[in-house]
């Protein structure tokens, strides 16, 4: 059975090893969205990773609305990203950029638009702006003319990765973002063909993974999804009867991996008693999976082992572990990060962290 440290394909990126770095919001770019130089060091730092799948990045103004992410919809940020891709190939990395949208999970002080949703819901707690954290707002639901502009600003976000260099993307249809507020009916309000059925709230992510098929080729497209569990408000009813079907429609669609974020009942970044679904969905979707959520070395190896995945996706490991495949590989005792660091805007906390052979970077 493979291991962490074997190769693997994912479409036609080669990956050397099995150990994904996880999309991690940084919050390193300017308030335009345009990626910044220091961000070119820290992704290259972390290219011994297999694939880095990069932190979310925006795919439109309206779907931004965290403060100092970066986005990949306007030339300018096309150029600023070209550095960055380019110093992670040039350390022997491959690296994906996520493609994302937060639906209601922003602010219309950092946007500059009400926000929008499948439904006109409002998120609970307290999102983060410019000027401290404040109350969400209501979503308001889009219409045919919102999702017909949508999957163009989806098209066009994948096109300009491409241009950027990036090996491919990823589609962020997890977390409680636009594409999640979709599948799930706990925020799907809908009555009309995006509604109801589990195979009518399929329906965007189907229509936004066949736009970006269409303009880059399935083999450089994968998916992230999280079949279980509420996160940030967002909660199925009846997970499996949404996201097991979600998952066939994918390998029909033929992308090129997938990945599924799956918390449980001691997870670290929301708890749940509701079942992980990998084992059902690993029977429909045959391409490689990768599982993410809490994994150790040792839980990593096992799900591998077991036939669970093909690979493991990592997020704040690689936060104060660049060299995280390295520890793993020589047994060397993993660094802790400084949450106060990770959405600040300077090299503390971000490109300051050790590797096990050069000392502090």
């Amino acid at each position: 059975m493979p291991t962490l440290f074997d190769s693997i394909d994912f479409g036609p990126i080669h990956a050397k090893n099995r150990i994904l770095m996880s999309p991690l919001t940084r919050a390193r770019a300017d308030r335009n969205a345009v990626p910044t130089p220091i961000m070119a060091e820290y992704y290259a730092q972390r290219s011994s990773a297999g694939l880095i799948i990069s932190e979310a990045t925006g795919i439109s103004r309206e779907g931004l609305g965290w403060p100092f992410a970066p986005g990949i919809w306007s030339d300018e940020q096309v150029e600023a990203w070209k550095p960055i891709v380019a110093a992670v190939h040039a350390k022997g990395g491959k690296i994906v950029c996520q493609l994302w949208h937060m639906g209601r999970m922003v602010h219309s002080s950092v946007t500059g638009t009400q926000p929008v949703s499948s439904s006109a819901t409002t998120a609970p707690n307290e999102v983060h702006t410019y000027e401290g954290k404040k109350p969400y707002e209501q979503a308001r639901a889009i219409d045919a003319a919102d999702i017909s502009r949508i999957l163009n600003d989806y098209e066009n976000a994948a096109r300009n990765a491409i241009r950027a260099g990036f090996d491919g993307v990823q589609i962020h249809a997890a977390n409680g973002y636009l594409i999640d507020e979709f599948l799930r009916d706990g925020t799907n309000l809908r009555t009309d063909e995006y509604g109801g059925s589990p195979e009518n709230r399929i329906r965007f992510l189907r229509e936004v993974t066949e736009r970006v098929i269409g303009a880059i080729g399935a083999e450089r497209t994968a998916v992230r999804l999280s079949p279980n569990g509420d996160t940030q408000g967002c909660i199925d009813s009846a997970p499996e009867t949404v996201f097991v079907p979600a998952a066939k429609m994918l390998q029909d669609l033929g992308v090129a991996w997938l990945e599924l974020r799956e918390p449980g009942p001691d997870g670290t970044f929301g708890k749940t008693e509701q079942p992980k679904l990998s084992p059902q969905i690993r029977k429909v979707f045959t391409r490689p999976l990768v599982l993410n959520q809490d994994y150790t070395f040792e839980l990593a190896q096992e799900a591998l082992a077991e036939g669970h995945a093909d690979a493991i996706a990592f997020g704040r490991k690689f936060i104060s572990n660049p060299d995280l495949p390295e520890r793993f590989e020589r047994g060397i005792a993993l660094e802790s990060d400084n949450m106060k660091t990770w959405y600040s805007q300077g090299p503390e906390g971000y490109i300051d962290y050790p590797s096990a052979t050069s000392g502090p970077n």
